[in-house]
C-alpha cells in the first residue's frame, strides 16, 4: 500500500470523532480512512481530554496503534473481520487483560497485571478491534455513583461538578467525550445503564448468562454481567453480536443459538404494546426526569405502540432481595483481603462490604428465592405486553461527593436513588436497555429503559431503534470544560 494511500481526509478531521461506531465501520470497510489515523486521533483526544474528566486509568497508545496498522494491513489485503475491524473501543478496568494492568479501581490491584484476557477481550481482539485502554471504575465496581477510585472520581462530560453514575463511571464517560466508539461495562445493581443514562448514551445490561464473565473480577456471582455502552443502538446491536455466545470456562453461561442482534432495526413497531408499571418504578422521581420520561412514552404512542398499565406484584420485596444477594456475595469475594488489609479499601466501599457481614444464612437463601418469584412476575406481564418501560435514574446527577439528595421533597442517600430501580432485573436476568430520552433545564442527560424477555435482546433494539431514529438526541459532547 502506497503511503498515505488511506488518510484521514482533511474534511473529516473535525467530525470523524463525532461518528458512531457503525459509520466509522463503513468508511474504514470501504478504505476510506485509515484505522491509523483514527486510532491517532483519538489517542491525541485523550490525551487533551482524559485529564479533565479522568475516565482512563490505563491508556495503550503505543499498542493500540501497533493493532491499527495490522488492522489496516489486513484491511488493506482484503481481509475485513467484521465491522469492528479498526475500530478502538475502551475496556472497563475490571476486566482482565492479559499483560496490561487491571486494577479494579483500588490501591489493593493497583499493580495487577493479569497473564490471560477476559473472553470478551478475547472476542473483541478476534474481531479485530483495537483495545485503547482500561476504564476507571467505582473501586470493586462496588457503586452506583462513580466517585470512589483509587484513581479519582470519574467527571461528567456534561458538567465536570457531577457524578458520572458508576460503575462502569470512566466507560460511559469516554463514549459520552469521543475517547472511543464504544465499550465494555459491567452490571450487577445497574452498573452499565446508570452511568449511560448520566452520560447521555446507550447502554445495554444482556439476559443473564448471554455474554462470558470469564475474566470479570466479580462483585456477585449470581448478579454480574457485562455489556456494552455505544454512542446509538445500532452500534450496541453491533457490539453484542462480538461479545455474545457460549463459554464454557464460565459455569453461569448459557447454550444459545447464534444471532444478529440488528435484524429488527428499522422494523417499527406499529401495534405493539408497552407496559408502564404502576408502582415502584415511578415512585420517588425528579419531576424533571418525570417530564422527560413521559415525552418519551408519548413518541413511542407516536409511533405507534399502545401504551398499558401494568401491575408487577413484589417488586419491592424482590428489590431488598436483589441487594441482600450483592452484600452477601460481596463480602464472600472479599473477606480474606477485608480482614488481612482493611486499610487498603476506600472507606466507603469498606462500610458497604463489610455490612454483608451482618445478614445470617435464613436471610440469604430468601432472597435467592426471590430470584424466583421475579422471573415469574416479569414473565407474567412480558406475555401481555411486548416490553416494559421505565426510568433509568430517578434523579438527576448529584454533584461529585454528594451523598444526600432531594426526592420530591424527601432527602434519600444519593447512593440509593441512583441505583434504585435497576436491582430487579440483575436479580432475574432479564435484558435491559438505556437509552438517551432528553436533558434537564440544567443540559444534564435523562434516560429511559426497556425491559423485555429472556434473550429478547434484539426485540429491545427494536424499540430502540425506533425511538432513537424519531427522537434525534445527541449522544456525544465533544466540548468539554
Amino acid at each position: 500500500m502506497r503511503k498515505g494511500k488511506r488518510q484521514v481526509k482533511a474534511s473529516y478531521k473535525d467530525e470523524i470523532l463525532q461518528w458512531d461506531l457503525s459509520r466509522l465501520s463503513n468508511a474504514i470497510s470501504e478504505k476510506q480512512i485509515s484505522p491509523v489515523e483514527v486510532t491517532r486521533q483519538i489517542i491525541e483526544r485523550i490525551s487533551q481530554v482524559n485529564p479533565k474528566i479522568n475516565a482512563y486509568i490505563t491508556v495503550l497508545a503505543e499498542q493500540a496503534v501497533e493493532d491499527a496498522e495490522q488492522a489496516e494491513q489486513e484491511i488493506s489485503n482484503g481481509n475485513w473481520r467484521g465491522p469492528l475491524h479498526g475500530i478502538p473501543l475502551g475496556v472497563k478496568d475490571v476486566i482482565y487483560t492479559k499483560n496490561i494492568n487491571t486494577t479494579m479501581g483500588s490501591q489493593l490491584f493497583k499493580d495487577f497485571v493479569p497473564d490471560y484476557n477476559a473472553t470478551v477481550v478475547e472476542k473483541l481482539k478476534q474481531a479485530g478491534a483495537t483495545i485503547i485502554g482500561k476504564q476507571n471504575t467505582h473501586e470493586f465496581a462496588y457503586g452506583p455513583t462513580g466517585d470512589r477510585s483509587h484513581f479519582g472520581p470519574v467527571r461528567n462530560p456534561y458538567n465536570l461538578s457531577k457524578m458520572t453514575g458508576g460503575s462502569s463511571s470512566g466507560s460511559a464517560a469516554a463514549v459520552a467525550s469521543g475517547l472511543c466508539y464504544g465499550a465494555l461495562g459491567t452490571d450487577t445493581g445497574g452498573s452499565v445503564r446508570i452511568p449511560a443514562s448520566v452520560c447521555g448514551i446507550v447502554g445495554m445490561k444482556p439476559t443473564f448468562g448471554r455474554v462470558s464473565k470469564y475474566g470479570l473480577y466479580p462483585t456477585s456471582w449470581t448478579l454480574d454481567h457485562i455489556g456494552p455502552l455505544t454512542r446509538s443502538v445500532k452500534d450496541n446491536a453491533i457490539l453484542l453480536n462480538a461479545l455474545s455466545g457460549y463459554d464454557s470456562q464460565d459455569y453461569y453461561s448459557i447454550k444459545t443459538d447464534q444471532e444478529d442482534f440488528t435484524r429488527l432495526l428499522g422494523k417499527g413497531i406499529k401495534g405493539s404494546v408497552i407496559g408502564i408499571p404502576s408502582s415502584f418504578y415511578f415512585e420517588r422521581v425528579d419531576s424533571e426526569v418525570r417530564n422527560q420520561v413521559n415525552h418519551a412514552i408519548e413518541v413511542f404512542k407516536s409511533l405507534g405502540a399502545e401504551i398499558r398499565p401494568v401491575d408487577i406484584p413484589q417488586l419491592q420485596e424482590i428489590s431488598l432481595a436483589h441487594q441482600m444477594i450483592v452484600r452477601c456475595e460481596a463480602y464472600a469475594i472479599h473477606e480474606s483481603t477485608l480482614t488481612d488489609t482493611p486499610e487498603l479499601y476506600d472507606a466507603e466501599v469498606k462500610e458497604r462490604l463489610l455490612s454483608g457481614l451482618t445478614p445470617i444464612a435464613l436471610d440469604y437463601v430468601k432472597a435467592i428465592q426471590m430470584k424466583q418469584v421475579a422471573i415469574h412476575e416479569f414473565n407474567q406481564i412480558l406475555e401481555q405486553v411486548d416490553i416494559i418501560l421505565i426510568p433509568t435514574v430517578p434523579v438527576l446527577p448529584p454533584d461529585i461527593d454528594q451523598r444526600e439528595v432531594m426526592v420530591d421533597g424527601y432527602p434519600e442517600h444519593a447512593r440509593s436513588a441512583m441505583n434504585r430501580l435497576n436491582g430487579p432485573t440483575n436479580l432475574n436476568g432479564f435484558p435491559s436497555l438505556q437509552i438517551p430520552c432528553g436533558f434537564s433545564a440544567s443540559g444534564m442527560p435523562i434516560g429511559v429503559q426497556l425491559i423485555g424477555k429472556q434473550l429478547d435482546e434484539a426485540n429491545l433494539y427494536r424499540f430502540g431503534y425506533a425511538f432513537e431514529q424519531e427522537a434525534g438526541i445527541p449522544t456525544i459532547k465533544i466540548n468539554i470544560g
